[in-house]
């Protein structure tokens, strides 16, 4: 008999409305990091973003119980859209877009035991790096960031992402196109060095 952390999304989701609740707990477990880090790069305020992936969770539990989820072979792409449309609705209600304080930005989007092997000074160097293309990609079109985060942050593939903002793949294409052509100009602009060596 398989473990619940060896099934599929599409499997614990079946598991969870046949009963078995522990099947959701793998599930939010599996896509807690992708999920919040893409919150938290929206938003860009821990509080709030700890909010919007409670909520989220708890509209997905919602929505499965009333049968409206239906599998379309990836799970998380569902996922991050509730997460969006409930950081629309904030922004909306809070009458705040665009105004969220960068200063509570305490995780590390790109913390990974792949760099814990660092000097001190690779570290310093590497964390400056890591601030300097958030900064960048905060500096982006809305449309051409949003490409990026859900790409780079989600892992995305750009049919995921087309379906995820409603629009062609060859406009998910091109957006991206225009984000890398606009990061290349910053980063020449600003004469910024994004290099460990």
């Amino acid at each position: 008999m398989k473990t619940l952390s060896s099934l599929t999304d599409f499997e614990l989701v079946q598991e969870y409305l046949d009963g078995k609740r522990t099947s959701i707990e793998v599930l939010i477990n599996r896509h807690r990091k992708k999920v919040y880090t893409y919150i938290l790069l929206v938003v860009k305020d821990q509080h709030l973003a700890e909010d919007v992936f409670q909520e989220t969770f708890i509209k997905v539990i919602k929505s499965l119980k009333e049968g409206r989820y239906r599998d379309n072979g990836r799970f998380i792409s569902w996922v991050i859209r509730i997460a969006h449309n409930l950081m629309i609705d904030h922004f909306r209600k809070e009458k705040q877009l665009n105004t969220i304080s960068n200063d509570s930005y305490e995780n590390d989007i790109f913390n990974s035991k792949k760099f814990a092997e660092r000097t001190i000074e690779e570290k310093i160097v590497f964390d400056q790096i890591s601030k300097d293309v958030r900064q960048l990609i905060q500096e982006l079109p809305d449309d051409q960031k949003e490409v990026v985060i859900l790409r780079h942050y989600c892992g995305l593939s750009f049919k995921e992402i087309a379906e995820q903002t409603n629009v062609s793949i060859n406009t998910a294409l091109g957006r991206m196109r225009y984000a890398l052509i606009n990061l290349r100009r910053m980063i020449k602009e600003k004469n910024l060095t994004l290099s460990l060596k």
